[in-house]
């Protein structure tokens, strides 16, 4: 007796897929696509106007140094009919800039060293050792973040004073270096969690101390991030100005902030302003060449702790 199959089932329908449409009619892909364009663009503008107030004011008092005082009070934005290098000189010699700035140099040479390296010690004892407060003292120093340093300017001056330590290069570069161990604690503390622990353990192996696991091993491995942190100290420190204000009151030992006030009220009505453009230009030289110096190392630093 013969039994009757079923029907195969038909083929599936070969041919090119068509895709699918969203309402517009446009293709998702092409969308996004477009989407990623725009988005690209905005950027780039925004990033072009944020760049170009930028460099417009350093342009534009590098340029005016070169002028003399009727050019610049008649014709600011114009060019220099020749370059007056004698406002720098007459910055540099009259108005005492020089004194200033090595006053600077000691200053932040001093507090920078001070501030890196108890910095980097504290921040490597609080992310590599877990002892009781650790956290306690690391919210410590984050908190030290937030305090405004306007409500201490008192209290500062009167233990400043009562160490006998007002207005010395030493006191001030004591105060510099509690005021940016805060960021450089917090800053350092999470930069020093994204080392490996295999190197420090294969050390501890071998028979080296802490403190050579530290110095030899471990900071060498945060450079990036030892550099970064300093660049930014070194922008905090040289542009500070309410501190040594308050601290430092002797005309002999004032920084190069003091030293730019203290070159714009001097004349009186009649003031230098060439003399106080070329001023400001050297104050402004150090740190714009530190971080073009730097900028690699600043970039690698601040994504270290992403990408690993």
């Amino acid at each position: 007796m013969k039994t009757t199959e079923p029907p195969a089932p038909l083929p599936a329908e070969r041919g090119p897929r068509i895709a699918k449409l969203d309402v517009s009619g446009a293709r998702p892909g092409r969308r996004k696509e477009t989407e990623g364009a725009v988005l690209n663009v905005f950027s780039h503008g925004v990033l072009v106007i944020w760049a170009i107030l930028v460099v417009l004011p350093l342009v534009w008092a590098v340029m005016t140094s070169f002028k003399d005082d009727n050019s610049i009070l008649t014709s600011p934005w114009s060019l220099p009919d020749r370059l007056h290098f004698d406002n720098w000189s007459r910055a540099w010699t009259e108005a005492n800039m020089s004194d200033y700035f090595f006053n600077t140099l000691l200053v932040v040479g001093g507090s920078l060293i001070g501030t890196m390296i108890l910095g980097s010690m504290a921040a490597y004892v609080l992310a590599r050792f877990d002892f009781p407060g650790n956290r306690f003292v690391y919210y410590l120093f984050v908190g030290g973040m937030s305090f405004p340093v306007m409500l201490a300017l008192v209290p500062l001056f009167y233990v400043v004073n009562n160490m006998g330590l007002l207005n010395t290069i030493h006191g001030l570069i004591l105060v510099y270096i509690a005021y940016s161990l805060p960021f450089t604690v917090f800053f350092l503390t999470a930069f020093f969690r994204t080392l490996p622990t295999s190197v420090a353990e294969a050390a501890f192996v071998d028979g080296a101390s802490h403190s050579r696991t530290f110095f030899q091993i471990m900071l060498p491995m945060a450079k990036p991030g030892l550099i970064s942190v300093a660049i930014f100290n070194f922008l905090g420190q040289w542009n500070q100005y309410m501190l040594p204000t308050v601290l430092n009151t002797d005309p002999d030992k004032k920084v190069l902030t003091q030293g730019l006030v203290q070159l714009a009220v001097s004349q009186g009505y009649k003031g230098d302003w060439s003399g106080l453009f070329a001023g400001l230009v050297m104050a402004m030289l150090p740190v714009l060449a530190a971080y073009i110096v730097f900028q690699r190392q600043v970039v690698s630093g601040l994504t270290a702790g992403a990408l690993k």
